[in-house]
């Protein structure tokens, strides 16, 4: 094992874009499968491309413009991050709350269930509306 430390020594290694990027390899690999033809040969050359790709990166030295990589794709990504993050925890949240939207400003608002109707505040326009918890 001394040997890949060495190895690996000064090196990129893992990070958020070589994950992502195997990732789409797994995808691409999956639906290899199930494509004959023309379409074949073009989703088995992407599928080697991104995975020497993603190897490449992990084993360069040029760490700056490797680090600098992965933050634009970061930033890219956080858009969706944060809205699975927001799936997960509406659906974590499901037995308790309810989530309404404000009919002015559209804001998105979290109501505790068993209330009945209840008069409901925005915090952001104070608009109020009645909605059935």
């Amino acid at each position: 094992m001394e040997w890949l430390q060495k190895f690996m020594y000064g090196r990129h290694g893992p990070d958020q874009l070589s994950i992502g990027l195997f990732v789409l390899f797994l995808i691409l690999s999956f639906v290899d499968l199930f494509i004959r033809g023309p379409a074949y040969l073009i989703i088995e050359l992407l599928t080697v491309f991104i995975a020497v790709l993603s190897l490449w990166r992990m084993f360069s030295r040029n760490n700056q413009k490797r680090w600098d990589e992965n933050q634009k794709f970061v930033t890219a990504m956080q858009p969706l991050s944060r809205a699975f993050q927001q799936l997960r925890s509406r659906w974590k949240d499901r037995k308790t709350y309810r989530y309404y939207h404000c009919p002015k400003c559209k804001a998105t608002l979290r109501v505790p269930r068993g209330r009945g109707k209840i008069c409901i505040k925005c915090p952001v326009c104070k608009n109020e509306f009645i909605k059935k918890a």
